[in-house]
């Protein structure tokens, strides 16, 4: 068994899968994946829980598999979430700093943060994450620390993700339900950019996809921090959709279609080919037109693309992004998607990999499981961040007795 206290779970209630990543971290910090879990998930549409029974059963079932593969019993989870309903916004804290020097101290920066973590959110939203970008000190920009520095206006400029309250409890209890605390919640866009993004991708400039099966989430990292989060309420499930309605099938096989011949650009040496779709016993039912079905796949795909392209364009964001742009999710498995994306988006497109994490290479190596792997790699780094603060705290305090003591 391992020690407790070094073990952290990530869980993604998805659309399609539901997906527990037990993940250790070392004596030197280092992001080890120990153990893997997925159910089908069933309760789930559009990433919020719609059936809390069969979801629930779903979770046990996934939560059961990370335990036994990592040999270690799961007590605590980070929790992602998603949802048409998750909103992202920058805000901007502003404060004086009244002492009589002008220098700025810890009690300042506390104070300015906490005024730019007041906003008017809607009556029935919740915090979901009050992220940190960048001081100002006296119209000075890119302050990393302003503490100790001189200055009579100290601002912060902070991202702020929310979500509707009632819609964000409903994932929670059905962990609760389970005898399971959740350490956090994190939105799901932003676990998938920690696993994926170094930080010198994150300074310069890029933007991680998240095509689920039910929502495809989407952040932007430029000169190190979150710069914007978006979710749209489409994914994979909506191809399969529309492949069942255009070439009238059922959607199971219209599912087997999409894996088996689909492609987000039509592939010009298919024109002309058909597939038949038998019965049971064999006899042909139908055929279906290989190029009709990738042009149905092409078109929405195309659509998740252009939605992100025209945020993007309203937020002025596309020249902040020199690293390109990184996909994941289970629909990054869409062949020549990237392909696809790069005129729409107008940069490099390419399929992400986990970033500085090691372990089962089975997982690592799966665009659908990087959510689950990047709710591990938030928790380590909260981790490594209250661990820091302990030190720090221990290392005054040990200070302090050892001058008592000499005095």
């Amino acid at each position: 068994m391992f020690d407790d206290s070094n073990i952290i779970v990530g869980l993604e209630i998805g659309t399609s899968k539901v997906c527990a990543v037990v993940g250790e971290v070392n004596a030197d910090g280092a992001l080890n994946i120990i153990g893997l879990g997925q159910a089908r998930s069933r309760g789930v549409r559009k990433g919020e829980v719609v059936d809390t029974a069969q979801a629930e059963e779903d979770v046990r079932n996934a939560i059961v598999e990370a335990e036994q593969m990592a040999d270690v019993e799961i007590r605590n989870v980070y929790l992602g979430v998603t949802g048409g309903h998750i909103r992202g916004f920058n805000n901007r804290g502003v404060h004086p700093v009244i002492s009589a020097d002008r220098e700025i101290s810890e009690d300042d920066v506390r104070d300015v943060v906490t005024n730019a973590k007041v906003v008017n959110l809607p009556a029935d939203s919740t915090h979901v994450h009050t992220i940190r970008q960048h001081f100002f000190v006296d119209g000075h920009e890119r302050v990393t620390n302003p503490v100790g520095m001189l200055g009579s206006r100290l601002e912060v400029d902070m991202h702020v993700v929310h979500g509707h309250r009632n819609r964000i409890q409903n994932s929670i209890r059905l962990v609760k339900g389970l005898q399971l605390e959740v350490d956090e919640i994190v939105f799901n866009g932003l676990a998938s950019s920690l696993a994926l993004l170094n930080a010198e991708q994150k300074e310069m400039g890029a933007l991680v996809i998240d095509i689920g099966a039910g929502t495809t989430d989407y952040v932007v990292y430029a000169d190190g921090v979150v710069k914007h989060t978006g979710v749209i309420a489409v994914g994979g499930d909506h191809i399969s959709n529309d492949l069942g309605h255009g070439l009238k099938v059922a959607l199971s096989r219209a599912e087997k279609l999409k894996v088996e011949y689909g492609s987000a650009i039509v592939d010009e040496t298919r024109k002309g080919q058909t597939i038949s779709i038998n019965n049971e016993i064999g006899l042909t039912l139908k055929t279906v037109n290989v190029e009709h079905l990738q042009r149905i796949m092409s078109l929405r795909v195309e659509e998740i693309f252009q939605l992100i392209a025209q945020d993007l364009e309203q937020t002025n964001l596309f020249d902040y992004l020199r690293a390109g742009v990184i996909l994941c999710g289970g629909g990054a498995r869409i062949p020549r998607i990237a392909e696809l994306a790069q005129p729409i988006l107008q940069m490099p497109v390419c399929l992400g990999q986990t970033n500085s994490i090691s372990g089962i290479k089975s997982a690592l190596d799966q665009p659908e499981f990087i959510t689950a792997i990047g709710l591990v790699k938030f928790g380590s780094l909260k981790q490594r961040k209250r661990d820091g603060k302990s030190s720090l705290a221990a290392g005054i305090k040990n200070t302090l007795t050892s001058f008592l003591r000499r005095s």
